[in-house]
């Protein structure tokens, strides 16, 4: 069997603020089951980083253990990857601090990401999300991590993870932190439109269809997906939204049925309340399997339990020889 020691360690992780979606589960989440494969994975719900907006513990409890349950059902393999909640590993926060010291006000502000919070959010620029870049990087770099998968937002979170890592290389003569990569993948990119005409499925963007959803829910909000007045002429090309619905209709219908609904409407004899209707139909059948596995996951706390302690054990073997190596270039060590 292939050494795991030797494979390069890909990081990623998502927020646990409510339930993941379509988007992430054909995005993200199938790429995650391949990857556990080749690599050495580390894959976390990032708790902490939903703390800058400020959840109930309840809703945070409830959130981890909703990703916990979906991450497991989408095909994660505890045996295979390190599968984590990030506050229990205590080690990420102190490597955060430390980098911290070494983060400066003026890149942390000019960070797109802030700058859009702080539009959205005005009553709430709060120190959490200023710093939001260090914490990820401490993500990324307490597994000196080869790989990153990233979307098009988080570029510059991740050329920021790079630019701390040679910082401290650099400040205190080591070599510790190889600078990661983002995740080039051998087949296209799979972005998943959302159902309000443009853009990608997103939770802040109100435009997804969630794992957790309903036959009715999901037929209710795609039965409201935005469309367009139909063709005008054979074989007009699509506007966005029209395009968008063709691109779901892709991911989980039958080849037939995309091509039944190309020719009607090369011919300009399209109805989109019957194409809604296919479409909110074959994500039903889509996704009950998932959904099915899914509770049987969320309804068994003492599996979710131990595959949490697992996946932290396995992390925090990672974090601490990190730790080690960055209190020793710093020189922090105890006196006693």
């Amino acid at each position: 069997m292939e050494n795991q020691n030797t494979r390069p360690i890909v990081v990623s992780g998502i927020r646990s603020t409510g339930h993941l979606h379509l988007g992430n589960y054909l995005g993200a989440l199938r790429n995650f089951v391949e990857m556990q494969e080749k690599y050495q994975c580390f894959f976390f719900i990032a708790d902490l980083h939903s703390l800058t907006t400020h959840p109930t513990p309840d809703h945070l409890q409830d959130s981890v253990r909703d990703i916990l349950a979906e991450y497991l059902a989408a095909g994660l393999d505890i045996e295979k990857c390190a599968l984590y909640v990030q506050s229990d590993v205590t080690e990420i926060i102190e490597l955060y601090l430390y980098l911290n010291m070494n983060a400066y006000l003026g890149e942390l502000e000019r960070c797109t990401s802030f700058k859009e919070k702080v539009r959205k959010n005005p009553n709430n620029v709060n120190a959490g999300l200023l710093t939001y870049p260090t914490l990820m990087a401490a993500d990324i770099l307490i597994h000196r991590a080869n790989i990153v998968p990233v979307g098009k937002d988080q570029e510059q979170h991740l050329e920021m993870a790079r630019n701390f890592a040679e910082r401290f290389d650099r400040m205190y003569g080591t070599q510790l932190f190889p600078l990661p990569q983002a995740y080039k993948s051998d087949k296209p990119l799979v972005k998943i439109p959302g159902l309000d005409g443009n853009g990608k499925m997103g939770k802040s963007e109100g435009n997804a269809i969630y794992l957790s959803d309903t036959p009715a829910e999901i037929r209710k909000k795609v039965m409201k997906a935005v469309s367009d007045l139909g063709p005008t002429t054979p074989n007009q090309p699509k506007s966005e939204p029209v395009q968008n619905l063709f691109t779901l209709m892709s991911h989980v219908s039958t080849p037939d049925t995309v091509e039944h609904f190309e020719m009607l409407y090369n011919k300009c004899e399209i109805r989109y309340g019957d194409m809604k209707k296919q479409l909110a139909e074959d994500i039903v059948s889509f996704l009950a399997p998932l959904q099915e596995k899914i509770a049987d996951y969320r309804g068994n706390e003492a599996y979710l339990r131990d595959a949490a302690r697992l996946g932290a054990e396995k992390a925090r073997v990672s974090a601490r020889a990190t730790l080690k190596l960055v209190r020793e270039a710093i020189g922090i060590r105890s006196l006693f």
